[in-house]
């Protein structure tokens, strides 16, 4: 399976945990970066961490695709080689060397790549972006890959923020129940409770993808507007949901389910189909109303209602989607800010935070959160090489 090696290039030095002789157990400062699903571009995010508490937060920054990039990037979506991901692959690396140069004083980059494709049944998962590249050109150890080990042992590779969310929750001092919600392209969910001395530790986590988020709206946006996104739900907050489509989409297989499970960005392909027929607002309006209620289902899965749901990624700016999912889920529905968090710049906190776990050979995932037999430590990690 490709982990988006570009074969012309000359690798850098790639050397698995379980190689290396000493394992690193001091704080460091760890630099992280994720591109999401959305494909608006690249958030990096500095954070101080041993890898099981968070110590502080640090700076952080966004370079954005371009028109012609973003085209790049949909072209491969759903593809695992060939010209269009290779293109992909330097759409993505050019834009983390861009943006991870500009921050002095870091230890350790965790690169999360971008997901081309995702089928843990099946071929596998893809996310493209050369790690052992990026290490030379930035001249810091980088971890990268960190889905393709858990997958190999039979978990689903996806979501891997959870760790890192069982990190905030002890750091906000919640002492009930808590749930973070990403709504990126795809909708995640980690229930947590904070009671428990490790992530990985048995009812600790419950993690898995709720359903589409953004993706579906901001592809309808695009297709008929022109325009990237729906901004602030002002377009489907006109709109009056069809309930027969929503009753048709939560009739999908994934409901039926149990956690964990994950998705790709285009599981759900009839969705657009489903809303050719209705009208702009009313069609916003309805794609919106599938992610709530989907939200509403995965709350139906957690062990315990939560105390609250913390609510991060760009779909926590739409207003709209944010009332349907307060709605849906039937307890107190926050941006993250309300804990002082950084809802655009969690997910990049995360690879940093996760990257430091796998300096030190901790788990990055367990059965709780991807359906990983045991904790598994994933990630690769490249050192800067001459040549």
């Amino acid at each position: 399976m490709s982990h988006g090696l570009v074969p012309s290039r000359r690798s850098a030095q790639s050397i698995g945990f379980a190689d290396r002789e000493e394992k690193m157990t001091q704080t460091l400062t760890a630099l992280g970066a994720m591109s999401g699903t959305s494909l608006d571009g690249v958030d990096a995010a500095v954070l101080v961490t041993d890898g099981e508490t968070v110590e502080s937060f640090g700076s952080s920054g966004y370079r954005p695709y371009g028109d012609a990039e973003r085209a790049t990037l949909r072209a491969a979506l759903g593809r695992w080689d060939g010209d269009a991901v290779e293109a992909a692959a330097r759409v993505v690396e050019r834009a983390h060397a861009e943006i991870l140069s500009g921050f002095p004083g870091v230890a350790l980059v965790g690169f999360h790549g971008q997901t081309l494709a995702h089928e843990p049944r099946g071929r596998g998962t893809l996310q493209v972006g050369d790690g052992a590249w990026l290490a030379r050109v930035l001249g810091l150890p980088v971890v990268w890959d960190f889905r393709s080990e858990d997958v190999r042992h039979g978990g689903e590779g996806a979501p891997l923020a959870p760790f890192y969310h069982w990190a905030l929750a002890r750091w906000i001092g919640a002492t009930e129940p808590v749930a973070f919600l990403n709504l990126g392209g795809v909708g995640n969910v980690t229930w947590i409770d904070p009671s428990r001395e490790r992530p990985e530790e048995e009812g600790a986590l419950l993690a898995f993808d709720t359903g589409p988020a953004n993706a579906p709206l901001d592809d309808l946006m695009l297709r008929r507007r022109g325009l990237p996104r729906d901004e602030d739900g002002g377009l489907a907050g006109q709109g009056k949901p069809s309930r027969e489509v929503v009753e048709r989409f939560l009739r999908h297989p994934y409901f039926g389910r149990r956690p964990p499970k994950s998705l790709d960005r285009d599981d759900f392909p009839a969705l657009a189909s489903l809303v050719e027929h209705l009208p702009d607002a009313d069609a916003a309006a309805t794609l919106v109303a599938c992610t709530a209620e989907a939200v509403g289902q995965a709350m139906m899965r957690c062990p315990r209602p939560p105390s609250r749901l913390l609510v991060t990624g760009g779909g926590r700016r739409n207003a709209t989607m944010m009332a349907m999912i307060a709605r849906a889920a039937q307890c107190p529905v926050e941006p993250v800010e309300s804990a002082g968090l950084d809802g655009d710049m969690l997910e990049a906190q995360a690879f940093a935070f996760l990257a430091v776990r796998v300096a030190r050979g901790l788990p990055t995932s367990a059965p709780g959160t991807t359906g990983v037999p045991e904790p598994t430590c994933g990630g690769r990690l490249s050192r800067p090489t001459e040549g």
